[in-house]
């Protein structure tokens, strides 16, 4: 159910402009200002979806509303309504976060048009918001040992920067969740996040899937496709498993990476891209280096900033917190109430050897969960965690 807004001093337009909305809409929580004190007034006591201001009024004028509305209410869309002599302002208002402007007398099908996109950009723009809530839940770092708290605070320096970031630790030690919490808290945030794991496309299609390719390039190449590093413009490329890309790729990433330009395959036309590169490996690549598969040239433009990820055996007092996490989310993942566990249980599973690190943890999380009783015992472990 929208709520709008209308600032207008003549009160003929407010009815106009009431009567086409409502018209239109029945739904509509329609509210009126006679000027920019009184608009301010209603939009501390009620939050607005939309709001449409004329922009001569006496005393505040509604470039005075728009600029007020935008630093205190930023999510609140606002459509300005100017005279004929008022479409200069009205343009410059727009450049100062106005959605839009409506020239006096409204046409209707304009009005209607614009407060039907205003107010569908405002829907999509509450489920991205849910959306981005959902995602940060779900990479969510878990833990209070000095280990992750020193990965925090680097994370919390490195992320505004455009820096790059070579993540390096065992497989199942959440590489991907720093990798994500970079990207949440810079400011790129709202720009996409393009994951490539190199360790699963073949040698032979990497430099496609990163670079794109033209129909026609090979065999296969039944339209033109655009690569991973165009599609994450003006986001985060996380490539995961770099230590397995090919040495010809490793040299293409790397001319991407100094000239900020990639070529699709088959195509002789560069393409500019803005785009913040995180890698992540399991490999020693000083050791991959000096084997000659992999280059120490692309190392150095990896590794501005490099992120060491403890092995779950190097931080077992996180395991409580760990597990407890597990048990709630798949919980409600299966619908049901999260089963307790002993302090026995949770002194067995810091006991144990955890070779598969976290992702290792969560399924045994999962098994115990599953076939334990009501509470989930030390025997429980015994039992269960190593089948």
């Amino acid at each position: 159910m929208a709520k709008i807004l209308l600032v207008e001093d003549e009160k003929a337009i407010r009815n106009v402009l009431r009567n086409i909305l409502q018209d239109e809409d029945k739904s509509y929580q329609i509210s009126e200002a006679e000027h920019g004190k009184a608009a301010i007034d209603l939009l501390a006591n009620e939050e607005h979806d939309l709001v449409l201001c004329d922009i001569k009024m006496p005393g505040m004028d509604g470039i005075e509303v728009l600029e007020h509305i935008k630093a205190k209410y930023p999510e609140t869309t606002v459509v300005m309504i100017s005279g004929h002599g008022d479409l200069e302002t009205a343009v410059d208002s727009m450049r100062k976060g106005a959605y839009d402007y409506i020239s006096k007398p409204p046409d209707l099908n304009r009005l209607l048009n614009t407060v039907r996109n205003a107010l569908d950009r405002n829907t999509l723009e509450k489920e991205n918001k849910t959306l981005r809530k959902k995602v940060s839940r779900k990479y969510q770092m878990i833990g209070t040992s000095q280990a992750l708290e020193d990965i925090k605070e680097i994370i919390e320096k490195v992320a505004p920067t455009d820096a790059r970031v070579l993540i390096t630790g065992p497989n199942g030690t959440g590489k991907e969740l720093v990798a994500h919490w970079v990207h949440q808290k810079s400011e790129r945030s709202k720009g996409p996040m393009i994951e490539v794991n190199c360790a699963a496309i073949p040698s032979e299609l990497i430099e496609s899937e990163l670079f794109g390719h033209k129909k026609g390039a090979f065999t296969s190449a039944v339209r033109d496709r655009a690569g991973k590093f165009e599609q994450a413009n003006g986001g985060t490329l996380f490539l995961d498993e770099i230590g397995d890309m090919s040495l010809s790729a490793q040299a293409k990433v790397l001319r991407a990476l100094q000239e900020g330009r990639v070529s699709p395959v088959g195509s002789d036309k560069e393409i500019k891209v803005d785009v913040r590169v995180l890698a992540a490996t399991n490999k020693n690549l000083q050791e991959e280096i000096a084997a000659g598969r992999f280059r120490e040239d692309l190392y150095h433009r990896l590794s501005v900033i490099l992120i060491q990820v403890p092995a779950l055996n190097d931080r077992r007092e996180d395991i409580p917190l760990l597990a407890e996490h597990f048990a709630q989310q798949i919980a409600s993942e299966y619908g049901n109430a999260p089963k307790p566990f002993s302090k026995d249980a949770m002194k067995a599973l810091m006991e144990l050897d955890w070779t598969g690190n976290i992702r290792e943890l969560r399924n045994v999380i999962e098994r115990l969960i599953i076939l334990s009783a009501e509470e989930v015992s030390a025997d429980d472990v015994q039992k269960f965690a190593r089948k």
